[in-house]
């Protein structure tokens, strides 16, 4: 029930799942959907059930809480970042390689068929070969879409940026000089397209870095889509890859990292899924953490435990240093005991 809630909740409506980690509830966990409980497991106190889903209705990013001596996890959900690209050139392409490397889903928008091509040579995850106002018709918006428009001239920027508009996005970037993007908004402006919509326009794309290149051009493209996507605080999530996991029979253990300090390298609500054969799906940033977090995870789901708990990795000490851990930083990671 939880899985197939998850894989067909709307993304575009803010969504939390709450789950009680530690205390008198633990195990309890409810979706909190357009401010509705969507789904429950358990049986919980009343009065901590109300005020858990009205703080729910309230967190600006994924965080841990504690109510009458409940540790409550709460998980403003996302999903896995999607970057549509608008034009398949020697900067579109540079940016497809680029964002590959980022784990990031890329589709390319493309109206001619050689430059397409490259696309997908490049491993676009897919390329629509159509005029580009045909094209962004097939492509849904969402909270965790990223546009850029890189197109061959200035009337099919246009098009592009008239059609993204209208939909619901985590940013839009268009590149141009600064003089062409003020003559194209007063345009857009004069056909009535809001001054506000076009405020929340990246353009000139990417952060200031004097690059030149195309691949240069990409970095710089890039880092503003990861600053702006780190900004928004919210977890990927269940990843599809982690629901085929979950959908498994048997018993096995999901690790979610619930805390961070310094300078851990993955972010808070990252999820990886041990199995009892020692098989993984997902990753909470590899080296020693990881591997302590998998032997762990083992000797739960070897005996007759059947308590998930909360587990510090401190990478800040002498021993992290001896063992390679450069990141440095504190995690809590949930082992959480799934059936």
């Amino acid at each position: 029930m939880f899985i197939e809630v998850i894989k067909n909740i709307d993304k575009n409506i803010r969504t939390v799942i709450i789950t009680v980690i530690e205390g008198k509830n633990q195990g309890y966990r409810c979706i909190v959907s357009a401010g509705e409980c969507v789904y429950e497991n358990t049986g919980i106190d009343g009065e901590v059930k109300n005020q858990i889903i009205e703080e729910a209705g309230a967190i600006k990013k994924t965080a841990l809480k504690e109510y009458k001596e409940n540790k409550v996890y709460f998980e403003l959900l996302g999903e896995r970042p999607r970057l549509v690209i608008c034009g398949g050139g020697h900067v579109g392409i540079a940016i497809v390689n680029l964002a590959k490397l980022l784990g990031i889903t890329v589709t390319v928008i493309e109206d001619r068929p050689m430059f397409a091509n490259n696309a997908r040579a490049a491993k676009a995850d897919f390329v629509i070969c159509d005029a580009f106002e045909h094209a962004l018709e097939q492509v849904e918006g969402g909270y965790d879409t990223y546009f850029v428009i890189a197109t061959r001239g200035h009337r099919y920027d246009k098009i592009c940026l008239e059609s993204v508009l209208k939909k619901n996005y985590a940013y839009v970037g268009m590149m141009g000089s600064r003089s062409r993007v003020r003559l194209l908004k007063e345009v857009l402006i004069n056909e009535g397209v809001s001054e506000e919509k076009l405020e929340e326009l990246h353009a000139p794309i990417g952060l200031s870095i004097n690059s030149e290149t195309p691949e240069e051009i990409a970095v710089s493209i890039l880092g503003e889509i990861i600053q702006v996507k780190n900004t928004k605080r919210n977890s990927e999530g269940f990843t599809d890859e982690i629901l085929e996991g979950l959908e498994q029979p048997g018993k096995k253990i999901l690790a979610t990292i619930i805390t961070r300090k310094g300078s851990a390298p993955r972010q808070v609500g990252t999820k990886m899924l041990i199995m009892p054969d020692g098989t993984t799906v997902g990753t909470i940033g590899g080296g020693c953490v990881e591997s302590d977090m998998m032997q762990q995870a083992l000797r739960m789901l070897r005996s007759d435990e059947s308590k998930s708990k909360l587990v510090r990795a401190n990478m800040t000490n002498q021993d992290a240093e001896d063992e390679g851990m450069v990141c440095g930083g504190i995690e809590d990671i949930f082992l959480e005991i799934l059936k």
